[in-house]
This record gives structure tokens, sequence and C-alpha cells, in this order.
């Protein structure tokens, strides 16, 4: 276990292990082992599991009709360097007693923003130094960094789709700071998360030219990270809307064809969030197989969402079932390509011990790692594989096959129409494929 400070934060809690799914131990793995193989990779290959800075160490439990909750010395301290230490010493035992290899970051959870641009860059760099420190000591890593732009008043109205050329210049030198911040601790992925980018109202918005904007920032950030040596993906992650009303990377597909019309599908690949996916009425698994299809399938921010409420809740993921039906699509596309498992979740406001934040991820880790252990069974034992291609075998020879190949017109389409008339239905044996999902969890 890594050094710390002067402090030990998570007293009593020593390193979380494996112990079996009969363990009674509410602070051990069930089902997550973190060298045992599954599908050709070790379970820590396959994941990569990363904690998120912003909700693990950055928040208080406040809402909107109710002060902080979590009394954390992070928190608690108001000088922002000694703050951000304490943080930072915190994250280090957490993620180590977790036994986690990766952290993902925005530049503004590693330390406080500053009052101008000048004294951020100050701060971030101070705080680089003191994370490379405490890297050196454990072999902790950073999956991805970001940027915060979208807290700030002045992104209001946006970052890369502002109006206003002087705050789309702001927002350009915040990511290149977040990027050097992210190559300087040898960070693994770069993302984006437009969480601003769209609009409020049509009324007042010229979305070809907010597009093109985007589109060049993204291509600007690019050609600078790698100029400064970065070899990693960018990563961009979709949400349909909340807290603009039409945000323009809106789910997966809008996502991947906006890439492809300015040219960045070679660089970036889809960071998915689970909640995301809902939002945009969809599941998670529908957009991990569109990414998958486009050779995109960057990273993944696991939590579930509420479905008595329509808005982003950041809980942690406890839906087996779902996740098993993901869990099929990240293995039949041969896993993540470049990115992790990031618990972009969050404790309850009503959970106040400092064990709870390792309950959480116990609950996340422990609902991925048997999610990958039934999808692996049902593809190597069960009918599931056999069942889904006897439903195209008649794309597997004959007209079909030809029809596939590109070798039949409409015309001739036509003609094998009149041959095969009338048609005998086909059933779906959807009911069957979700026994076979329920029999092997």
């Amino acid at each position: 276990m890594i050094v710390l400070g002067d402090k030990e934060h998570y007293k009593g809690i020593g390193q979380i292990k494996y112990e079996g799914k009969d363990s009674d131990n509410p602070l051990a793995f069930r089902y997550y082992n973190p060298e045992q193989i599954v599908a050709g990779k070790t379970m820590r290959e396959h994941f990569k599991f990363a904690i998120s800075y912003w909700h693990s160490f950055g928040g208080n439990g406040s809402d909107l009709f109710g002060q902080g909750t979590h009394h954390f010395a992070w928190n608690e301290a108001r000088e922002p360097i000694r703050a951000a230490k304490i943080r930072a010493d915190a994250a280090f035992e957490f993620i180590s007693k977790m036994g986690f290899d990766y952290f993902c970051f925005h530049d503004f959870d590693l330390v406080q923003e500053g009052e101008n641009l000048g004294q951020s860059e100050v701060r971030l760099a101070t705080m680089t130094s003191y994370l490379n420190e405490k890297k050196a000591g454990s072999e902790i890593k950073v999956l991805w960094g970001t940027a915060n732009c979208f807290s700030n008043a002045r992104y209001m109205n946006g970052a890369a789709t502002n109006p206003d050329f002087k705050i789309v210049a702001r927002a350009a030198a915040q990511v290149k700071l977040a990027i050097d911040a992210t190559i300087a601790l040898g960070g693994e992925n770069y993302a984006f998360w437009g969480g601003r980018e769209g609009y409020m109202s049509l009324l007042n918005t010229d979305m070809k030219r907010e597009l093109d904007h985007m589109g060049q920032f993204l291509i600007q950030a690019r050609d600078y990270a790698r100029a400064q040596g970065f070899k990693g993906n960018f990563l961009l992650e979709p949400k349909p809307m909340e807290p603009l009303k039409h945000q323009y990377d809106f789910d997966c597909a809008t996502t991947i064809g906006f890439l492809r019309q300015y040219g960045l599908e070679k660089d970036f690949k889809i960071n998915i969030e689970v909640n995301h996916a809902t939002l945009a009425q969809h599941t998670f698994q529908h957009e991990l197989e569109v990414a998958a299809q486009s050779g995109m399938l960057g990273s993944i921010d696991a939590n579930r969402g509420d479905y008595q409420n329509g808005w982003d809740t950041a809980q942690f993921p406890n839906n087996i079932q779902e996740v098993t039906e993901a869990m099929l699509v990240f293995l039949k596309a041969g896993g993540l390509q470049g990115g992790g498992v990031n618990f972009d979740a969050k404790i309850r406001r009503n959970s106040t011990d400092m064990e709870d934040i390792f309950l959480a991820h116990i609950g996340g880790v422990d609902t991925f790692a048997r999610a990958l252990l039934t999808a692996d069974k049902i593809i190597t034992s069960s009918p599931y594989d056999s069942l889904r291609k006897q439903r195209y075998n008649s794309f597997d020879s004959g007209k079909g096959k030809e029809f596939e190949e590109g070798k039949l017109n409409f015309t001739d389409l036509y003609h094998i129409a009149k041959e095969n008339d009338p048609i005998e239905l086909q059933s779906g044996k959807q009911e069957l494929f979700e026994n076979i999902i329920n029999r092997y969890i």
C-alpha cells in the first residue's frame, strides 16, 4: 500500500480483497477477482477500473433543497492548495485500498479554479507536480483527463460553441492546460464532454456555425496534443440534454456522425455513460453496440439512473440484467479500445459514513464482474450464439448470400419475391433469449 501524508482518512478500512460469492464481509469483492482469466484476459485487463475524482472526492452531498452532508476533510479546508493536497492524499489512499489502477479527473477537480487564467495555471501546475510525487510511490495511473468547460458562468452559452469568440479562446486555453496536465501525469486518454455545447432555443442559435466551431475546436485540440507527443485516444462523451435543452453530442450515432463529418474518426473514440444512454431513450447495450460497430468503443462511464426520474442521478450500477446484456456486446466486440470502466457515480446524500464510498464501489465492481462472468458463460455454454446466427441463415447461402455480396439488383429481388409468395413467418424467439439471460445470471 502506498505511503500517505500525515493522516489516514479512511481509518479502520484495509485492502479490499476478493473473498468469493459466499463471503459475508461487506468490505470484500464477491465476484471481482482481478487476476481471474475470462475470455482470454484478466478481469483487471478487461475493465481497467477507474475512480472518478469529481464524484468520489469533489461532492459534499448538497442538493437544490439542502446543504452538504458529506463533511470530509478536503471539503472543510479553505486554502485551495491545502484542500487540493488533502483531497489528493485521500484519493490515493482510497484508490490504493480498493486495489484499482486508475483515476479520471477534470482540471478543477484537482484544485479550485483561480480568479483568473494565470492563477488557475499556477494552481494546476502545482497539483500536477504533487500528484506526480504521489504516483511515483504507487502503481496508480490516469485513465483520462479533461477540462471542466461547463460549470463557470462564462460557459452559460457553451464553450467551443459559444457565440462570443473571447470565450471560445478562453475554453481553448483551459483545454490546453488540461491536456498539458494529462500528458504530464501520463494519462492514457483525453476526454471531452460538451456539457453546454448545444442550445436552449433555436430562435437565437446558428446551429451550423456552432457545429463548425466545435469541429474546428476539436481539430485544434487534437493537433496540439499530438504536437506535444500525446499518443492516446481522444474520447467524446454523448448526452442528449441536461443542462441544455438539446446537446449536439446527443447519442452515439449522432456523435459518430459528427466525428466523421469533421474528419476526427481516426483519433476519437466514444466514452459511453449508462445514464446518458437512458436519457437519450436508448439502452446502455444499444449505445455500446452502435460504438462497437463503428470501431469506436473507447471507454465506459459506469452508473445508472433512477427510472422514476428523467434526469442524471449518477447512481452506482446494480442492475445485473442490464449489465449482463451490455457485457455480451462488450465481449463480442473484443472489449474497449484504450479506455476503461470509470465509476461516474456518487454516493447518496444520506450516505454519510466514510465506508459508504467503499461499499458503493464494491457493489459496482461486483456487478460488472458478475455480468462479465455470466456473459462469458452465455457465449461459451448456451445456444445464444447459434440461435442468433440461425435467425440470419437465409443469408448464408444462395440468393441471400448473393444479396449481401451486392450481386442482385432490385429487379432480381422482385422476381425472387414472386417465386417465394406466400412467405412463412419465422419466430424471433425473444422470450427464449430472455430466458437464457436469466438462466445464467
